[in-house]
């Protein structure tokens, strides 16, 4: 049977070598005492920590050998499995590499490959990792490329896993959680306690364009280029939807948010309905909290928010409204000249701080458009404003210390998606994309650990040993 390969590093552990390690690390402490303090002490820290490690990989093996089972037939999860043949097999814990001898069993159906008991029992994590080990190891590519998680490994030494495999992992990790996403956030919801102090819960939603390897970007190019005009913009990228659930208490203070990012797909239906899900169980839990939406001006976002949320208060984000309102000042006065500055100070303050704040744009606006009349800039810009003219409350709903600004949703499309998605030279594509959303989103919103344990079970199966059971070879003898 083939092996893994593992990546040079820490030795591997076997059975010839079992209890060695500890006895060099008790005759390293002992050759320690009496003498002078180490005169190099980072050499001596890595000299120790690699012995400790020693030890730990000693231990890990140890343990996993226990798990194995030897037996004529088992039973896995109620299914007989008879065994097939007995070999050694290397597992990357984190402390290292460790080179264990196992069992493997089969159905003897066609197709199916024979199973090891040992990491049915142990939880092996697609074939080769432990489950600490692979644990950290999504945990650092969730932040991080494999390369630099890689490096990472290297410096911290033990576990040395290969760029490939830390590329691998994610994507293997993110199928099984999509496998069962919907069950498995269910639970998380579960076990999640909306904040005692929260009296508002928030929801947001946006893009942001990521680079895809399966963008159509030779495509778009070609009809671009057919069109006649210049071949610029971001071709091949796609959005990513970005969705947040957020808590806030009486004086407007946050106080968690639920964060979620979906590869992109039409009309981000899937994130729509992670949100909706979300905000169910947070007001399932506290029927009594406000509910505010709250988003930039694109239709699809407000379709969803006011169309499959309950009723809320809804808040077209302060930020955008005043870019609008920059926008039209300048076609009046000339973008960026003195008078449009001073206009747009004074008018944003009114909008921010006026209770009848967007009725005086808008009566503004409507002076500014008669005198300019050939400009449909500002026209536009005005039609914005009545359009959205009971989502810009912002007055009202600062008294009464709910948020206005979309900045927890922006800022999650930077940290979810665009700090890791958009470095030099980067293109995804949907399933490893994903991965890396989902994780991140656990992370970013204090998720990981009960996912991962979510997760991790679904690698671990009951083996269970048949009862008077004699091996045909036994019994001939």
């Amino acid at each position: 049977m083939a092996k893994r390969s593992v990546a040079a590093g820490a030795p591997e552990r076997t059975t010839s070598t079992k209890g060695k390690a500890l006895d060099v690390l008790k005759t390293f402490i002992q050759e320690r005492e009496g003498k002078p303090p180490a005169g190099d002490f980072g050499a001596f820290e890595r000299d120790l920590r690699s012995k400790m490690a020693e030890v730990e990989r000693d231990l890990v093996a140890e343990e996993l050998e226990r798990l194995d089972v030897d037996a004529p037939v088992v039973l896995i999860d109620g299914v007989p499995h008879r065994r097939v043949l007995r070999c050694e097999e290397t597992y990357l814990s984190a402390a290292g590499p460790v080179r264990v001898e196992r069992t493997l069993y089969s159905t003897r159906r066609d197709g199916e490959r024979a199973v090891s008991a040992l990491e049915l029992r142990a939880g092996i994590v697609e074939k080769y990792w432990t489950p600490l080990a692979a644990e950290q190891a999504v945990f650092m590519v969730a932040h991080m490329t494999p390369q630099e998680s890689e490096a990472l490994c290297a410096k911290l030494g033990h576990m040395q896993p290969s760029k490939s495999s830390l590329d691998r992992l994610p994507k293997q990790l993110g199928g099984e959680w999509e496998a069962q996403r919907e069950s498995f956030e269910k639970t998380v919801r579960a076990g999640d306690i909306v904040p005692v102090e929260a009296v508002t819960v928030a929801v947001s939603l946006d893009g942001v364009l990521v680079p895809m390897r399966d963008g159509g970007r030779e495509e778009k190019r070609a009809r671009t280029s057919a069109e006649g005009r210049p071949a610029s913009g971001p071709a091949g990228y796609q959005e990513v939807g970005c969705g947040t659930v957020s808590f806030y208490d009486a004086a407007g203070e946050r106080l968690s948010t639920v964060k979620i990012g979906r590869m992109p797909e039409f009309k981000k239906s899937t994130l729509k309905k992670i949100l909706a899900e979300e905000l169910g169980a947070a007001l399932g839990q506290r029927p009594e909290l406000k509910l505010v939406t709250v988003a930039d001006g694109a239709n699809d976002n407000w379709d969803f928010l006011h169309g499959a949320l309950p009723p809320s208060v809804e808040v077209l984000d302060f930020y955008h409204a005043a870019e609008h309102l920059n926008v039209a000042l300048g076609a009046a006065y000339g973008e960026g000249t003195v008078k449009c500055r001073a206009q747009f100070d004074k008018l944003r303050l009114v909008l921010l701080e006026d209770p009848d704040g967007v009725e005086k744009i808008i009566r503004s606006l409507v002076h500014l458009t008669k005198q300019h009349p050939g400009s449909g800039r500002i026209g536009t810009e005005l039609a914005y404003f009545r359009k959205h003219r009971r989502r810009m409350r912002y007055a009202t709903w600062r008294a009464a210390c709910l948020p206005i600004g979309s900045g927890v949703v922006e800022a999650a499309c930077k940290t979810l998606a665009a700090q890791r998605m958009k470095r030099s030279g980067m293109r995804w594509r949907h399933e490893g994309g994903q991965a890396i959303l989902t994780f991140r989103g656990l992370i970013q919103s204090e998720r990981f650990d009960g996912a991962w344990a979510l997760l991790a079970a679904t690698y671990k199966a009951e083996v269970t040993l048949f009862e008077n059971v004699i091996a045909l070879s036994d019994y001939r003898r």
